[in-house]
């Protein structure tokens, strides 16, 4: 309608009995453009280092496909975005004056006319979350590499993946993406992202610790060129390098490159290799083969294989088989769920390599016990069962 003059102020400031004197000498008359009901606008609420990011030109971004929820991801970090409905009508007022802004503009006349360009009962809500990496193995593993000689590389048909593909397909940041790709030794291969087929991995490996074997090296001190002479004939030396780098640790001495090798993680893969065909294992059997069939001067234990399989100490003789994390799901509910499937009760000790990876920033996994299992004694031991039936 028209605008206000002061005299119909203070005649509506009389009938809502308020004293003048108590408020500020300045009035803002509020209207709607006629637009501000289009609702275009969205509110977003930052925590003061989200805002600094935007504020120094850095971008948010928003991940997901259509049938998942959307998270919000910053260089480094992802967030769960939710709709937080408001009681109280929220208004973008361009212009608007605080009252600190108005003691601090004295001579500005006393009536400001301010239009209010739109509204909403509702915010988005940020939460930092887990980043959802899962799928990034998932996918990955629709193809994995299976060495130069392989056929299905040579049709067309097989999934790519770049850089680019990921970041819009995986609900995380730029950094969790890249970290992990280590993690999992994923490897570029003409551009693409791609994980080396596990039987092809081993066949890498076995290359190189019989090469080490034969030339007596010290396990510490494995010689990056003279690998690639060796094996190069072999396998391209791309993945020779790339089975030093994920089975070893790089470094310089005098000019020249070596590895270091690990030996927790070659003993665990010797023992996924043993593990994945049979289903279950006589475990001082397995412990017998599998510290034969590590490199000299390797010393396996059990505990190498934490996440990977797991011993049944109920059954006579002891049973050991292979139980990978990542093939479990990713949801905690769902987890738990296929967990107390697999074995009613549990030890924290047994079940705490399967729920690490669930915990949230500062949460320990007893928390996560305490909130998905009820616990009770067994023999003087703690142990773990489900809070709803299994079905």
């Amino acid at each position: 309608g028209a605008m206000r003059s002061r005299s119909e102020v203070d005649a509506t400031l009389q009938t809502a009995k308020l004293n003048p004197a108590e408020l500020m000498p300045v009035v803002q008359c509020l209207s709607f453009t006629p637009q501000a009901g289009s609702g275009e606008c969205c509110l977003l609420q930052l925590e003061p280092g989200l805002c600094a990011e935007l504020e120094a030109g850095r971008s948010l971004v928003i991940r997901g496909e259509k049938d998942e929820q959307a998270v919000l991801c910053s260089k480094d970090k992802t967030y769960d975005v939710k709709i937080a409905d408001t009681s109280n009508m929220l208004l973008f007022v361009p212009g608007c004056k605080t009252p600190d802004e108005l003691n601090a503009d004295q001579a500005s006349c006393n009536i400001i006319h301010s239009q209010i360009a739109g509204f909403s009962n509702n915010y988005w809500e940020l939460r930092r979350c887990r980043p959802k990496l899962k799928k990034l193995r998932k996918l990955l593993m629709e193809d994995p590499y299976e060495g130069p000689d392989s056929q299905k590389d040579q049709t067309l048909t097989f999934s790519k993946y770049t850089t680019e593909d990921l970041l819009s397909l995986i609900q995380a940041s730029e950094e969790e993406i890249m970290h992990q790709l280590e993690v999992i030794d994923a490897c570029k291969i003409e551009g693409y992202w791609r994980i080396l087929e596990f039987d092809y991995e081993m066949k890498l490996l076995n290359h190189v610790t019989q090469l080490i074997d034969s030339e007596s090296w010290s396990l510490n001190k494995v010689p990056l060129r003279t690998c690639l002479e060796e094996l190069g004939c072999l396998e391209p030396t791309e993945m020779i390098e790339q089975i030093l780098l994920s089975y070893g640790r790089k470094y310089i001495d005098d000019g020249e490159v070596y590895f270091e090798m690990r030996e927790d993680k070659i003993c665990r893969a010797i023992a996924q290799m043993l593990l994945q065909n049979a289903v279950k294992f006589n475990l001082s059997e397995f412990q017998e083969v599998w510290q034969q069939s590590v490199p000299e001067g390797m010393t396996t234990r059990l505990d190498q294989l934490k996440g990977l399989a797991l011993v049944d100490k109920s059954s006579r003789p002891e049973t050991i088989f292979l139980l990978k994390v990542e093939d479990l799901p990713e949801n905690n509910q769902e987890r738990f769920n296929s967990l107390f499937s697999i074995r009613e009760k549990w030890t924290e000790g047994d079940i705490a390599p399967y729920i690490q990876d669930l915990c949230a920033e500062k949460q320990t996994v007893g928390a996560l016990l305490t909130k998905y299992a009820r616990s009770s004694m067994q023999n003087g031991v703690k142990v773990y069962n489900s809070r709803r039936p299994i079905s």
